[in-house]
C-alpha cells in the first residue's frame, strides 16, 4: 500500500475492533489486521455482562447479537453447599440483562461494523514486523511507523504505514512485548479452560458460577467452574484459576475440567457422548498488569494491555472500552496534530480502573489462600442480600453517585486496601499456609 493511514489497529478481537468502530465513525481513516479470517474460533467463556452490551448497543449492534445470541436474566451462584440466583441490578447506565454469544459469531460483526463505517479491514493478513521503531522514553512504549503485513493467502509482504500504531493482539501480544510492554508477576495472572456440550438446559435464563471444584473423593480443589447456555442446543463449560505469586501451582486444568464436568454431569446432561470436542484454554493477564500503555505514537488496548477484570475474569467490556478510550485519544491527537495527546490515554485507564483493579487485585491475592476461599464463600453463600450486593462490585456496575449498599460496601474495601501494606497480604496467606500444613 502506498498510501499512509491516520491508524492501523493489529488484532480484530473486540478491543481492535471497536477501536476501529469508533475512529472509522469519526471519519479518520482506519486500517484493521487481523491474522484470522471471519468467522473464528476464540477461546472464551461467551458471556457477555451488561457492561459488554452497554458497548454493544451504543455500536448499534444489540439486534444482530440477538439474533446470534442467546438473553439471559443473570448470575446463578453455588458453592459449599449452597446456591443462589442473582438477577442483574437495575442501573441508570447498563441494562439489566446480558447475551451469550460464542466469539465465532460475534468477533466478525463488530468487525464488519467498523468496515460499514470505512475502516479499511484487512482479514488474513498477519502483521510480521514494525517498521521503523524508534527509542523509548522512561515508562513509555517505543514508536513505530507501520508495520510489515503478509497475505497468508498469497504469502505477499508489504508495508501498511500510519500516523499511530494500536496494538490488539491478545494476551499473548508478540507486537507488544517488541514495543516494550512486559508483565507484572506479582499481579494477577488468570488460566482457564472451556469446551462445548449439548444440553436439554441449553435456553435457560442464567449463567452458572461454581466457586467450589471437586475431585472425585469430594475434596475441594482450588479453581472455579462456570456452565453459561448458548441457546443453540450448546453450553460453555469451563474452569479457571486465579493466580498471584505462585497460588495454585502445579494445577492441571485439563483434571480440573474434568473434576468439574464430573461434578455437574448430572444436572445439565454433559458426558463424552454430549461432548463436541477438546476443550481449549490459555492464560488471561488481568488488573492491568500488562504496560506501559502509549508511546510517542502507540497504544497497547485489551487483553494486550492486561486489562481484564479479576474480580470475574471478563475481558469482553474492557476490551470494547478500551479500544474507545483508545480511538477517542487517538481523535484527539489526530485533530491537534498533537502526539503528546496519547498521555491522555493512560490518564484515562487509571480514571476508569486504577482504584477499581487495584481493590480486585488485593481481592484476588486475599482468595487464592484455599482457607481464606472456603470461609469467605461458604459463609457469603449462605446470606443472599450479602450476595446481591457483591454482584454489582464483582461486575463492576456500582452507581458512583449514588450510596447503594454495593457502592458503600466498594468504597469501605477500597479504603482498607488503601491503608493496608502489601505485607499483610503476606502474612495472611502465609497464616493460611501455616494453617494447612
Amino acid at each position: 500500500m502506498n498510501k499512509t493511514f491516520d491508524v492501523v489497529i493489529v488484532g480484530g478481537g473486540p478491543s481492535g475492533s471497536a477501536c476501529a468502530y469508533w475512529l472509522a465513525r469519526a471519519g479518520w481513516d482506519v486500517c484493521l489486521v487481523e491474522k484470522k479470517t471471519f468467522p473464528r474460533e476464540k477461546t472464551c467463556g461467551d458471556g457477555l455482562t451488561p457492561r459488554s452490551v452497554r458497548q454493544i448497543i451504543d455500536m448499534g449492534l444489540e439486534s444482530e447479537v440477538a439474533a446470534h445470541g442467546h438473553k439471559y436474566s443473570g448470575l446463578r451462584a453455588f458453592g459449599f453447599g449452597a446456591g443462589v440466583e442473582m438477577k442483574w441490578p437495575e442501573h441508570p447506565d447498563f441494562p439489566n440483562y446480558g447475551y451469550t454469544i460464542t466469539r465465532f459469531s460475534l468477533d466478525g460483526l463488530v468487525a464488519e461494523e467498523a468496515a460499514r463505517q470505512g475502516a479499511t479491514v484487512l482479514t488474513g493478513t498477519e502483521a510480521v514486523e514494525l517498521l521503523e521503531m524508534t527509542e523509548a522514553a522512561p515508562g513509555e512504549l517505543r514508536g513505530a511507523g507501520g508495520i510489515m503485513a503478509k497475505n497468508k493467502g498469497n504469502g505477499d509482504i508489504y508495508p501498511i504505514r500510519a500516523k499511530f500504531v494500536v496494538v490488539a493482539d491478545g494476551q499473548n501480544s508478540r507486537l507488544g512485548r517488541e514495543l516494550g510492554t512486559s508483565r507484572r508477576r506479582d499481579w494477577p495472572m488468570g488460566m482457564a479452560l472451556r469446551g462445548y456440550y449439548t444440553s436439554d438446559r441449553h435456553d435457560e435464563p442464567w449463567i452458572d458460577s461454581h466457586l467450589d471444584i471437586r475431585d472425585p473423593s469430594g475434596k475441594v480443589v482450588p479453581g472455579y467452574g462456570w456452565i453459561f447456555p448458548l441457546g443453540d442446543g450448546r453450553v460453555n463449560v469451563g474452569v479457571g484459576l486465579l493466580s498471584t505469586d505462585h497460588a495454585w501451582k502445579g494445577v492441571n486444568t485439563t483434571k480440573l475440567q474434568e473434576y468439574f464436568v464430573a461434578q455437574t454431569s448430572k444436572e445439565w446432561g454433559l458426558s463424552e457422548a454430549t461432548c463436541l470436542g477438546p476443550a481449549t484454554g490459555g492464560r488471561l493477564p488481568m488488573g492491568m498488569s500488562v504496560g506501559p500503555h502509549f508511546g510517542p505514537n502507540t497504544l497497547t488496548i485489551g487483553d494486550a494491555a492486561g486489562t481484564i477484570n479479576p474480580f470475574n475474569g471478563e475481558g469482553i467490556a474492557y476490551g470494547y472500552e478500551t479500544g474507545r478510550l483508545a480511538a477517542g485519544t487517538l481523535g484527539t491527537a489526530l485533530l491537534n496534530d498533537d502526539a503528546g495527546v496519547l498521555s491522555h490515554y493512560d490518564t484515562s485507564l487509571d480514571e476508569y480502573y486504577g482504584e477499581y483493579y487495584k481493590v480486585a487485585r488485593a481481592f484476588v491475592r486475599i482468595i487464592s489462600e484455599p482457607t481464606i476461599l472456603a470461609a469467605c464463600v461458604g459463609v457469603g453463600m449462605r446470606v443472599k442480600p450479602l450476595m446481591t450486593q457483591l454482584l454489582p462490585i464483582m461486575a463492576n456496575l456500582m452507581e458512583p453517585n449514588r450510596s447503594t449498599p454495593a457502592t458503600l460496601g466498594y468504597r469501605a474495601l477500597s479504603r482498607l486496601v488503601d491503608v493496608l501494606p502489601e505485607r499483610a497480604y503476606e502474612l495472611l496467606v502465609t497464616r493460611g499456609d501455616d494453617k494447612n500444613s
